[in-house]
């Protein structure tokens, strides 16, 4: 598959702008990922200091920036276009869509909406597909993974890193090229335990 080779292209939805973080967005970061509640379900632990965020900014943003292709993107209201969360697709084999927000946020359809214009964005450049995955313990990012279309596809066992705790995680994915009838099964080969739950659509799961 031929990809069109792009890096972060701004974006603009009805509320919100997406577009790349910059040095001037270190100090919105830090509050995105200070936040203990917040961060619960991700794997790395809660930021402490504004040197921590600028860490990860160069880590995590500017050498995404510096390949050429990457979608690592600040989400951002149009009102005043400060970053309240993020949202990127991996350009590795797994093309993997992860997203977080300020919980002052939750509950509006902000990442939903976000997710729309990422998957349409990764489809016209000619990506086949996108996986996500979620703790069990966090049902909301589940349906906002089947609200994008993603379809449930099995769940796995893994020990987390750096947090270092078992965790149960749901895999789902989304075909954009037609091929419906595949499924990225690197995390059901890679962890010995792995089943296929029966899961509701949409609700408690």
């Amino acid at each position: 598959m031929k990809y069109t080779i792009c890096n972060t292209p701004k974006l603009e939805t009805e509320r919100l702008f997406l577009r790349k973080f910059t040095e001037a967005d270190i100090e919105a970061l830090y509050e995105i990922l200070s936040d203990e509640e917040v961060n619960r379900f991700l794997p790395w632990f809660p930021l402490k200091s504004m040197e921590e965020a600028r860490a990860f900014f160069q880590e995590r943003y500017a050498s995404a920036y510096a390949k050429p292709q990457a979608y690592a993107y600040a989400i951002c209201l149009k009102s005043d276009n400060r970053p309240i969360g993020y949202i990127k697709v991996d350009m590795d084999d797994s093309h993997d869509l992860g997203y977080g927000l300020k919980k002052e946020f939750w509950g509006r359809g902000i990442v939903t909406e976000a997710g729309k214009a990422i998957v349409e964005q990764v489809k016209r450049d000619g990506l086949p597909y996108i996986t996500a995955t979620h703790d069990i313990h966090n049902p909301r990012s589940g349906n906002v993974m089947k609200r994008l279309g993603m379809k449930y596809q099995y769940s796995y066992e893994e020990r987390w890193q750096p947090k270092d705790y078992l965790v149960t995680f749901r895999m789902y994915q989304l075909n954009l090229d037609g091929n419906g009838n595949r499924v990225y099964r690197k995390y059901w080969d890679m962890y010995e335990n792995h089943f296929i739950e029966a899961l509701p659509e949409f609700g408690r799961e």
